[in-house]
């Protein structure tokens, strides 16, 4: 298995070789690549054949994203990223392997283990790296961009920092803003949570509940957390038990 590394940090490429061979001796690693400006050169013009690759996604000069969407590459990718799940979410839409940083020799193998059983899969497989970089450079940097809504004969941007919460009712999406307005969306929940999380957090299936729109919380006598918003609302959301830890630590962190 011919394998190509990128990674800036000198010694985590290290380390990620030492583990690679310590899984499989037959691993080769063909090459070391630590920065896009590198990556494409080395993708553009080398012929050396090569089956998978390792790749960090924060990179010194820019994303990893911005090497694949500029390459025809049909070898699967695994990243390794040290970014939390939220980001993470755009991966499992698109079918890509991931590791945690710092990764272990059973994280590694794990990753390993799946692109064997995957890997007659992969030269078909159409991967939509602009789609995946548009969503998790939206949720590195903190930038999230709008929402398209209708009012009247008008298409309008809504920014989601005007958005309170985002609710599903009677089989439609609804957007509900810090100045009591609703608007109608096209988009699903999942889709909303996909683009908006860690700005949002899934309360439930029914709510995506802006960081921004929460008050504080207080426990209900069955145990739920029932969110008090710093806008009126016409419903309770509650958060059940297995969401606690969770939604707890995205409170604290944002």
């Amino acid at each position: 298995m011919k394998i190509i590394i990128i990674e800036d940090e000198q010694l985590t490429a290290k380390d990620l070789q030492k583990t690679l061979l310590s899984i499989d001796e037959s691993i080769e690693i063909v090459a070391v690549l630590q920065s896009v400006e590198e990556a494409l050169a080395f993708f553009k013009a080398s012929t050396i054949a090569f089956d998978l690759i390792f790749s960090d996604i924060e990179l010194g000069d820019g994303l990893s994203f911005d090497i694949f969407s500029n390459i025809k590459n049909t070898k699967p990718v695994i990243f390794c990223t040290a970014y939390n799940d939220y980001a993470l979410r755009a991966f499992n839409t698109y079918s890509i392997e991931y590791i945690l940083k710092p990764f272990s020799k059973e994280t590694v193998a794990k990753a390993i283990d799946k692109y064997v059983s995957l890997k007659e899969n992969f030269a078909s497989a159409n991967v939509e790296y602009n789609s995946i970089m548009q969503l998790v450079k939206a949720q590195i940097t903190g930038n999230s961009g709008s929402v398209i809504v209708k009012q009247g004969s008008k298409i309008i941007p809504l920014d989601i920092h005007q958005i309170a919460l985002f609710y599903f009712e009677n089989g439609y999406s609804f957007a509900y803003t810090f100045d009591q307005k609703i608007h109608i969306l096209s988009k699903t929940l999942e889709d909303l949570e996909l683009c908006f999380t860690p700005v949002f957090f899934r309360a439930n299936r029914q709510f995506l509940v802006n960081r921004k729109a929460i008050k504080d919380v207080t426990t209900t006598f069955n145990r739920k957390l029932l969110l008090n918003l710093t806008v009126p609302f016409k419903d309770d959301i509650l958060i059940g038990k297995l969401k606690h830890a969770a939604f707890l630590d995205w409170l604290a962190a944002y």
